[in-house]
């Protein structure tokens, strides 16, 4: 699998990588956001492993850019070991629950809005695990479980699928699990040939643990065939200012002060100002990969039904994507 034109987007330390969102599978989402954000730009998209995902995606990309033009985007298809905070998904207890709201009121996706039922309900193809509903809700009524396919089955129909945009699979490795996380890090080195990645954050390791981690898994891997995603606070890029970014940064510049042979992008509570504060700590990163952030700021138009066939929603949203890929990708001052 060529992944040429990956590592040159990498290399010129411009890359932009949408996070669609590893836990999301609403694929009417997914959807409009590779439609919108390939329009505005982005040529690297971060997805869920679910066949219908990498479908969807494939239609976004297919109304915004033309079938010979699409050499140069990339799709990349999170999986996870057991134990990842991607992989959560939340449910409520109904008999605990006094339906206060707080979290329909706090969930970012969406996931319990819904006419469908009587009682709230969390709609498990959108929530992504962000635990916001279990921190608001005061009658322990949030119930968490992961949702974790095999990596030999998330390969086997990745391969099958056949996409041609798909070049890069990332593991998430931030378990503690060490046994774990080289299984299926070896399983992907040995039945993939694509870019590989490793999302990794320090929620449960230490900054020398993670190092030795990273190590560990580039050991055997080729130089710059391998892209670590330093997670600063996973899945927490609500707000756009310099202290949401800033653990992102912080594990950008551990990473980084190695000099391993690896690509790095930035994540975890990334946001426009991500590549600002980047700059001013000197952390020479390859990119940025940015998910709440960027979903949040186009919600209230993906939301709509006619966003795909009216032009001026479509638009004005485009503006807001374009000002975002342009100041991470330092082309606006």
């Amino acid at each position: 699998m060529k992944i040429e034109g990956l590592k040159k987007l990498l290399e010129e330390k411009k890359c932009f990588k949408l996070i669609c969102g590893a836990g999301n599978e609403n694929l009417e989402e997914v959807e409009k956001l590779v439609a919108l954000y390939s329009k505005a730009g982005c040529h690297f998209f971060d997805l869920s492993a679910n066949e219908n995902v990498l479908k969807a995606a494939q239609n976004g990309l297919d109304l915004s850019v033309p079938k010979n033009e699409q050499s140069g985007y990339y799709f990349c298809v999170s999986v996870g070991i057991q134990g990842e905070p991607h992989l959560n998904k939340a449910k409520i207890n109904e008999i605990n629950c006094n339906e206060c709201k707080k979290c329909l009121k706090i969930c970012p996706q969406g996931a319990l809005n819904t006419p469908l039922y009587d009682k709230l309900k969390i709609q498990e193809e959108k929530c992504i695990g962000c635990l916001r509903c279990l921190k608001v809700c005061d009658f322990d009524a949030i119930e968490i479980y992961q949702k974790n396919r095999p990596i030999n089955e998330i390969l086997d129909f990745l391969l099958t699928a056949q996409n041609s945009q798909l070049k890069c699979l990332e593991l998430h490795a931030s378990g503690e699990d060490e046994e774990d996380v080289n299984q299926g890090w070896q399983y992907l080195n040995k039945n993939f040939d694509g870019m590989l990645s490793v999302c990794i954050d320090r929620s449960k390791l230490g900054n020398e643990a993670v190092l030795k981690r990273i190590k560990n898994l580039i050991k055997d891997r080729k130089p710059y065939s391998t892209i670590i995603q330093a997670d600063g606070a996973p899945m927490s890029g609500g707000d756009d200012n310099f202290k949401t970014t800033l653990q992102a940064v912080a594990m950008a510049e551990i990473i980084q002060k190695e000099n391993l042979p690896v690509y790095i992008l930035l994540s975890g509570g990334t946001n426009s100002k991500t590549t600002e504060l980047a700059k001013l700590c000197e952390i020479s990163a390859h990119g940025v990969s940015i998910g709440s952030y960027a979903r949040k700021i186009v919600k209230k138009y993906i939301e709509r039904e006619d966003f795909l066939q009216n032009e001026a929603v479509f638009n004005e949203a485009l503006k807001i994507a374009k000002n975002l890929i342009e100041s991470s990708v330092g082309l606006k001052n």
